[in-house]
């Protein structure tokens, strides 16, 4: 399959750059697999859209302050780097501005002394060409740091600076475990009303872990959809979660994932015969038409990038043809695309 295969048109003032006045207000799409049918809701009313029983699992990943600017002491540049994750020395692996530009030895300075200096490449797309660098900290950047120094990284198709109202706002409001560069963002919507709605619905709830890294949002590259090399991203499945999605599925009640970080931890940690494995894995799961799903049977999303792994992934879960329909009628209705924009429920 052609990466061009999953392309859409998207005018520009549908990609919503600020997120809904109030949280859980946003318009809800619903897609029916079984009839094609589209229909019209509010993510307020999702518990109308839901079965009794239905098992919902969420991404409890909260996102870190991943984004600093550094100063390169040999050059003067000012340089973006966005954390990624720490490895087990002690260096963080990043994206950054100006990546071709990087050498082995180049120091950087932060604000309050912090100061850094560049190892190498890190991880690389199919053994061909870096996407990351490594970087070592002194003295070793610290979570606390991050909040008083760091900056929310918002996606770069949202053109403006983050801002205080981002602090809360591109959280979830039941994030718990840091260490997401970008939120799982189909959480967003959700409020203790509406988990009310759910819970007198007869909707259970549970989490996963899954720190959203280049996994998630790095962008395909290859001619074929095939050649494209998905990024470990690191998860963890409790285990009353593994033993909730194990009985719903044996019990046949439908498993619905949040978002679809929530669905590629669920799908890598399932084993036929077992059910859901409890436990931290990581995973290079990528989900694309073809694909046949086993442990997740819904999913809720937001709208998503023309040419991604995520429009690939909802693709794979109701057809490409249903899909890049449902994303015109989208346009043509005027939903919010993206990060802060509206959603998808896929049945």
């Amino acid at each position: 399959m052609r990466t061009e295969d999953f392309s859409f048109s998207l005018p520009e003032d549908l990609i919503a750059q600020q997120p809904a006045e109030r949280r859980g207000e946003s318009r809800l799409m619903v897609l029916d697999r079984a009839s094609g049918l589209l229909s019209h809701s509010s993510v307020a009313r999702l518990a109308d859209c839901l079965e009794q029983g239905t098992l919902m699992v969420f991404n409890d990943s909260r996102v870190r302050k991943a984004r600093i600017y550094g100063q390169a002491l040999d050059t003067g540049a000012r340089t973006e780097f966005l954390l990624l994750k720490r490895s087990p020395s002690g260096a963080w692996e990043a994206v950054c501005t100006k990546l071709k530009r990087q050498r082995r030895g180049r120091r950087y300075a932060f604000p309050e002394g912090m100061s850094a200096e560049v190892l190498g490449y890190g991880d690389s797309e199919g053994g061909e060409r870096p996407d990351t660098v490594l970087l070592t900290f002194s003295p070793p950047i610290t979570e606390d740091y991050l909040e008083r120094f760091g900056h929310v990284p918002l996606p770069p198709y949202i053109k403006r600076a983050d801002g205080p109202e981002d602090d809360e706002r591109y959280q979830t409001v039941y994030s718990r475990e840091v260490g997401s560069a970008a939120c799982p963002t189909a959480g967003l919507h959700f409020t203790d009303d509406i988990f009310a709605s759910l819970d007198a619905k007869g909707v259970r709830r549970t989490s996963v872990t899954l720190h959203v890294g280049l996994g998630t949002f790095l962008p395909v590259r290859t001619e074929n959809i095939e050649g494209h090399a998905m990024h470990e991203e690191e998860y963890s499945v409790p285990e009353a979660t593994a033993a909730a999605v194990t009985d719903a599925k044996a019990e046949g009640r439908p498993v619905l994932a949040v978002g679809t970080t929530s669905l590629r931890t669920l799908e890598s940690a399932w084993s036929e015969g077992e059910g859901l494995r409890p436990g931290a894995g990581s995973t290079r799961i990528f989900i694309y038409p073809g694909y046949r799903f086993k442990a997740v049977d819904r999913l809720f999303t937001n709208f998503h990038t023309p040419q991604s792994t995520l429009l690939m992934l909802v693709s794979a879960f109701a057809g490409r043809e249903a899909i890049l329909g449902a994303y015109a009628e989208a346009v043509r209705e005027r939903y919010r695309f993206f990060s802060y924009g509206d959603a998808m429920l896929i049945k």
